[in-house]
């Protein structure tokens, strides 16, 4: 009971009982129409050929009299059909004709033209059937009834009829079949993606939604839905690790932090040591403050709320602009900076974005990619090469260097956030620069590549070409 009572309050259900009752109304509708149109058809037909037999006779009975018309419906009597003859004298004895008695009286009323009487047939077995007549007064007393047996009409009633019972029924029987299939069927997937979320409430969030493979609606919904758990599965392993390497990273600064100023308090005062306290605090400060500016930005830029709208931008004309800003201080650096930008590249993007991302990689070769030459090897020139090209459909924004590069094993690791490979960590930086990246390049539908560049590094930003 608990479920039947499911399903009768199932979409399903519903569903099929406006169908069946849409659909028993349209075929109803159209077996009365049909029905209706053909016994009018069949009246038409039979007041014609009562019609044309009146006038015949008519014509038979002004050439020759009474003995003439005797002679011709006593042949046309004789003849297999559904006309009706019939002619009685002033006692109302029959003559001439092929009925053998009406049910009741003759009709004796000539101002009616079509009559609906019962009548018995000479050459029949006895039953009484229905015929559509029209009589006719002559001279002497005599009477002529003319007519068209109409059983084979009533006969297509009853089939009509029968039809339309048995079409309803069929429909009925289908819809209920149809409710039971469908909405068990609909109910079982239902129930299994209740399952499914309910696990995910429960914390489980690798859970998904199953797939049948069909491509209907349900799934393509728990496709969808399976995205967006993704997504969130994503966003909240994010959050985690970014708990976890704020918990980590930072603690190491803010206790530096302390100790300083710490030490600051325990030393004999001086305008100098506390000048040179709140110098390194100040510094240590806006590092911290730019982490932090760091991880919001990432965050708003994953939630999809950049600071300016995407717009049609040239990433030609970024990239000219990055490479103006770092040259010399490439230069000043003892660095190789070379750029190899196209004409036009168009994209849809945020323009502060994509020169933010550019600029971290460039700053990214800068501070990490230099080699660190052997004992008594004076090394190769350290090089770094910007390049934007069109590659078919995509844009691409590419820095390259010969330094010392990453491991394969490493690639995916280092756009973590907090992620750095320098075990000593004395070089300035918080482990941000590929995640923002990473997330500028997700936001614009692109994607972030890390390749060897034999030997160094190339990191490939893929764009949408703009149409």
């Amino acid at each position: 009971m608990t479920t039947l009572g499911k399903l009768i309050r199932t979409t399903a259900f519903k569903l099929s009982l406006v169908y069946l009752v849409a659909f028993a109304l349209f075929a109803g509708f159209l077996v009365f129409y049909i029905g209706h149109n053909t016994q009018r058809m069949m009246a038409e037909q039979i007041n014609q050929t009562i019609e044309a037999e009146v006038k015949g006779l008519g014509e038979q009975y002004s050439q020759g009299g009474i003995r003439r018309l005797v002679d011709v419906v006593e042949r046309r009597a004789r003849q297999p059909g559904a006309s009706l003859y019939m002619i009685t004298d002033f006692s109302g004895d029959v003559i001439a004709g092929n009925v053998r008695k009406l049910k009741g009286r003759m009709p004796r009323d000539p101002a009616v033209p079509i009559q609906i009487v019962q009548y018995e047939r000479i050459t029949g077995d006895g039953t009484t059937q229905e015929a559509a007549v029209r009589v006719f007064v002559l001279p002497g007393g005599f009477h002529i009834l003319i007519g068209r047996d109409i059983s084979e009409g009533k006969h297509f009633r009853e089939v009509i009829e029968s039809a339309l019972r048995i079409t309803i029924a069929v429909v009925g029987v289908l819809a209920v079949l149809s409710w039971l299939f469908v909405g068990r069927r609909v109910m079982k997937r239902i129930d299994a993606v209740s399952e499914t979320g309910r696990r995910i409430m429960e914390g489980d969030l690798s859970r998904r939604l199953h797939v049948t493979g069909s491509g209907d609606e349900i799934d393509r919904l728990a496709e969808n839905v399976n995205a967006m758990l993704e997504r969130i599965e994503l966003l909240m392993q994010g959050l985690k690790d970014v708990s976890d390497n704020i918990a980590h990273d930072l603690k190491t600064p803010l206790t530096r932090l302390r100790n300083r100023v710490e030490g600051a308090l325990r030393e004999e005062p001086s305008v100098e040591g506390y000048r040179d306290a709140l110098e390194a605090t100040i510094e240590e400060s806006d590092q911290l403050i730019r982490t932090f500016n760091a991880l919001l930005k990432i965050a708003r830029v994953e939630a999809g709320s950049p600071d300016q709208i995407l717009e049609r931008v040239d990433a030609s004309e970024i990239a000219t602009e990055v490479a103006e800003l770092y040259e010399p201080l490439a230069e000043d650096e003892g660095v190789r900076f070379m750029s190899e930008i196209c004409d036009a590249a168009p994209v849809e993007a945020s323009r502060e974005l994509i020169a933010q991302a550019i600029s971290n990689l460039v700053d990214n070769a800068l501070k990490y990619g230099r080699p660190q030459p052997k004992d008594g090897e004076a090394g190769a020139q350290f090089a770094i090469t910007l390049r934007v090209f069109c590659e078919g459909d995509d844009v691409v924004l590419s820095v390259a260097d010969n330094g010392p590069g990453i491991s394969r094993s490493d690639h995916e690791r280092v756009l973590r956030r907090f992620v750095r490979l320098e075990e000593s960590r004395t070089a300035p930086g918080s482990g941000l620069g590929l995640s923002l990246v990473q997330a500028v390049a997700h936001l614009h539908r692109g994607k972030l590549e890390l390749a060897d560049n034999d030997p160094g590094l190339i990191v490939r930003l893929r764009l949408p070409k703009a149409e």
